[in-house]
């Protein structure tokens, strides 16, 4: 009575007391301190038995001492008390191994717990139930379904009950395996178990992560006796997506009169679908309830707090409750540090960082982690290695985590060669190391040396994971790498990796930036559930291609289906109007952001704006919406005008934006290129070499025009001016033969495109110099008859090359695709399918 009123301290007190004690009571006392969590006086108790009395212990004593070594971590003593079960005989006693395979398992032991189970002759439910939560519990999830396989396929005819239903439920959930979770959810129903609240909260869960969304809802709108752990799956299965529907469950507790079972935990839940600053309101409102009902007082929730004010843009709300934590835990510092250089305020991070450390506080992986990543935001190189020196010191470079960390600042601040020093100086290269130096290498545009990596990583023999592989998609998408695309997406196939939202968008824009719209499409119409991401991606490709009529009838497509559209969406469905010519449709789509989609126009959809008008020579339009804006113009803005000005041959016009662009960022050297274009286009030398001077001076050399091309997974390089090395003189002899039969359709070389101050004779030299003509000439020459030439190039292609590759596209009756630094020009039977708008 005592023992099961907590009262072990009166239980002894009894037991003391007691002049003769049996096993009974012996048992009892031992049972009372383990159920009581006492586990040494437990242990203490049994050595007293063996050691005063010469009572021998039963299967009654056993179970209790093995779950007190068990649950107290006494690993050495458990497995002397194995030990003499075996002497006694009592090791095959089903109550005994039970005990067993649960020591074995909560201290880590799986091999010998699976030993016990194998060794029991007589195995009850408990058994099986035990092996398969010794399983789910360490995350062998699909070890855990097999064994529940097993116990139905046993001649011991046994039936699952609430415990095995409740442990393999979470296993399904964890494995993904929707089949086996159906199964179960049949099979508590034919047994009567779904209606017990456990069993419910358990299938709420599994439906809720294997995306099943509408399944977990019903189960818990049928549920009649809901308790804490019901509003807490469903809570989380909607707060996951950042669905805001989450606070509305919360309000729904309250009217329910279910407040008292809103804990910390329900908090916890609700808070991560607090993503942005139509959030915070919300968020406030929470905030107070939370105050109100003392929920604030647990660290974890005032953390969590930190962290939602700082993704919902109010860093001063994340301070203000970070100063309101009595003692500031590491944790807490963590947090805030990690607010600030993730949400806009990465110079504040260092600073609290300063503070922190004055009060005693030591960095862990986690603030350093947070630290480099504000160092890369400042692009604060020196502070960055001063970390790197800290770790140094403390020995902390062994640490995934932070090396990790610091590869991807090196990447971040534009020095992939410390990066690589790093990893090459690593001993143990785990998975994490190699996706970091793929990431960085994508990140810092060279696509070639991530797939080097990549191949270095193969030949380790090790297998790439969906991080690697979204990453590895976009070097493809980089380089318009179509034969290496289609491996890697056969790949993600054999490795099931393809349900991966992240990969499954890469692969629609790998296809979509190798200039395969028509794959692009195929991928995303067999896709079974469509994300907003994916819906986005397509309608960015097709502005990539130049559709903009396909790209507007998608967009009216994905709202049919009830998907809100986010402002990459609008950015993506903007930019396909401003290729297309769709100015018209474009400015209306603008004009009902706020009004009909609620968001604000951010400076990337007045850009694409300008940028729209701007190209269909609405020029005096486009200057006018820039005086209109509500925020100042960038560079970008201004780049946009003097290229249409150069464009439509407006020199005014492109005076005063090239004035404005070269005010604004005259420390790049592509902004004086475009004013020095836009002057020799007019035929202003003087002023032209005045700019060239200017850029001189600063120390900027300009970018040569590049192309390349893959030719049998091979990636093939050519600059302007490649046709005076030896090595490709078979490419530029091939050019003179097409330059030839396309002078009999109709080709006259236009000079204009040469912005230089040369003679006719040396304009023409140059025309056949340029690098997208080399690589199309060395795609004819490597390539069977009839197959599609793929080739890419850094810079915007010239008015000359245009006509000139539409011209060759009818002679070699091929297809020959460019992709450009602006978009893709699909050349086919001497046609573009720009339509000559570009």
């Amino acid at each position: 009575m005592y023992s099961m009123c907590g009262s072990p301290f009166n239980s002894r007190l009894v037991f003391d007391e007691l002049k003769v004690k049996n096993l009974f009571v012996w048992n009892a006392v031992i049972s009372c301190y383990t159920k009581n969590e006492l586990y040494n006086d437990s242990i203490l108790m049994f050595c007293e038995l063996l050691s005063r009395t010469e009572l021998r212990p039963d299967n009654f004593t056993f179970p209790c001492v093995i779950k007190s070594c068990a649950l107290g971590f006494k690993i050495d003593i458990g497995k002397t008390v194995h030990g003499l079960a075996v002497k006694l005989g009592l090791v095959l006693d089903v109550f005994v191994g039970n005990a067993l395979i649960i020591m074995y398992g909560k201290c880590g032991l799986l091999g010998d717990a699976v030993k016990v189970f194998e060794n029991l002759h007589d195995r009850n439910l408990v058994s099986w139930n035990s092996l398969i939560r010794v399983y789910s519990e360490h995350g062998f999830c699909n070890d855990s379904i097999l064994v529940f396989v097993k116990m139905l396929e046993d001649d011991c005819c046994l039936v699952p009950d609430i415990a095995t239903v409740v442990t393999v439920l979470p296993s399904c959930a964890g494995e993904r395996d929707i089949e086996m979770g159906m199964m179960l959810h049949g099979l508590a129903v034919k047994l009567g178990l779904v209606h017990e609240v456990t069993v419910n909260n358990a299938l709420i869960d599994m439906y809720a992560k294997c995306e099943l969304s509408c399944a977990a809802q019903t189960l818990f709108e049928k549920n009649e006796n809901k308790n804490s752990v019901s509003w807490n799956s469903i809570i989380w299965n909607f707060s996951r997506d950042g669905d805001i529907k989450t606070f509305d469950l919360l309000r729904d507790m309250q009217m329910e009169g279910d407040e008292s079972k809103i804990n910390e935990v329900t908090i916890l839940n609700v808070l991560p679908a607090f993503l942005h600053k139509s959030h915070l309101m919300s968020l406030k409102e929470l905030h107070g309830y939370s105050l109100r009902h003392g929920f604030l007082q647990d660290e974890l929730v005032a953390n969590a707090f930190i962290i939602a004010y700082a993704k919902c843009g109010s860093l001063s709300s994340s301070e203000f409750v970070f100063h309101g934590i009595k003692t500031k835990a590491l944790n807490s510092w963590n947090a805030i540090l990690d607010g600030n250089a993730q949400h806009g305020n990465p110079r504040r991070a260092l600073v609290l960082y300063f503070v922190m450390k004055s009060s005693g506080l030591l960095p862990d992986r986690f603030s350093l982690s947070s630290l480099l990543l504000a160092c890369s935001e400042l692009s604060c190189l020196p502070s960055g290695k001063e970390i790197h020196g800290f770790v140094l010191r403390n020995g902390l470079e062994c640490d995934p985590f932070v090396s990790v960390s610091l590869i991807s600042f090196y990447f971040r601040c534009d020095k992939p060669h410390f990066a690589w020093a790093l990893f090459d100086g690593t001993v143990n290269k785990k998975q994490v190391f190699w996706n970091a130096m793929i990431s960085g290498y994508v990140q810092t545009v060279c696509p070639e040396k991530a797939l080097n990596i990549f191949r270095h990583m193969l030949e380790q023999r090790l297998r790439p994971n969906e991080i690697a592989i979204t990453s590895l998609l976009g070097a493809c998408s980089q380089l318009s790498c179509l034969r290496i695309g289609k491996e890697i997406h056969c790949f993600t196939l054999k490795a099931n990796l393809i349900e991966d939202k992240f990969v499954n968008c890469s692969i629609l824009d790998m296809y979509a930036k190798c200039g395969c719209i028509g794959l692009s499409q195929k991928f995303f119409d067999s896709q079974p559930k469509r994300i907003p991401a994916s819906w986005t991606a397509m309608i960015s490709g097709y502005a990539v291609h130049g559709c903009g009529n396909e790209a507007l009838l998608l967009f009216e497509q994905m709202q049919k289906e009830g998907l809100e559209p986010d402002h990459l969406t609008f950015v993506s469905i903007l930019m396909a109007c401003s290729h297309a010519g769709l100015a018209k449709e474009g400015l209306e789509l603008f004009n009902h952001m706020h009004s009909l989609y609620g968001i604000t126009p951010s400076l990337e959809h007045y850009t694409c704006v300008v940028d729209m008008l701007a190209r269909a020579g609405r020029l005096y339009d486009a200057f006018q919406f820039v005086e209109d804006m509500p925020m100042e113009a960038d560079a970008k803005i201004w780049s946009s005008l003097v290229s249409s000005c150069k464009t439509h041959g407006d020199l005014v016009l492109g005076r005063i934006a090239a004035a404005k662009l070269l005010q604004l960022d005259s420390n790049r050297v592509e902004n004086y290129v475009l004013v020095s274009n836009l002057l020799a286009q007019s035929g202003k030398w003087d002023d032209v070499r005045s700019v060239r001077e200017k850029m001189r001076e600063k120390g900027l050399q300009k970018d040569a025009g590049c192309s390349w091309i893959e030719v049998g997974g091979k990636i093939y390089n050519f600059v302007v001016g490649d046709h005076m090395l030896s090595k490709s003189e078979s490419v530029r002899r091939k050019w003179i033969e097409l330059e030839n039969k396309i002078r009999k359709i109709g080709y006259t070389p236009d000079t204009s495109s040469v912005l230089h101050d040369i003679g006719d004779e040396e304009k023409l030299h140059v025309l056949r110099g340029h690098s997208e003509k080399l690589a199309v000439s060395f795609g004819l020459l490597k390539t069977t008859k009839g197959m599609t030439v793929r080739v890419c190039k850094n810079l915007r292609i010239c008015s000359d090359c245009h006509n000139a590759i539409k011209l060759v596209s009818k002679v070699v009756n091929r297809e020959i695709i460019v992709r450009d630094n602006k978009r893709f020009h699909h050349f086919k039977n001497g046609c573009c399918s720009c339509g000559d708008y570009w």
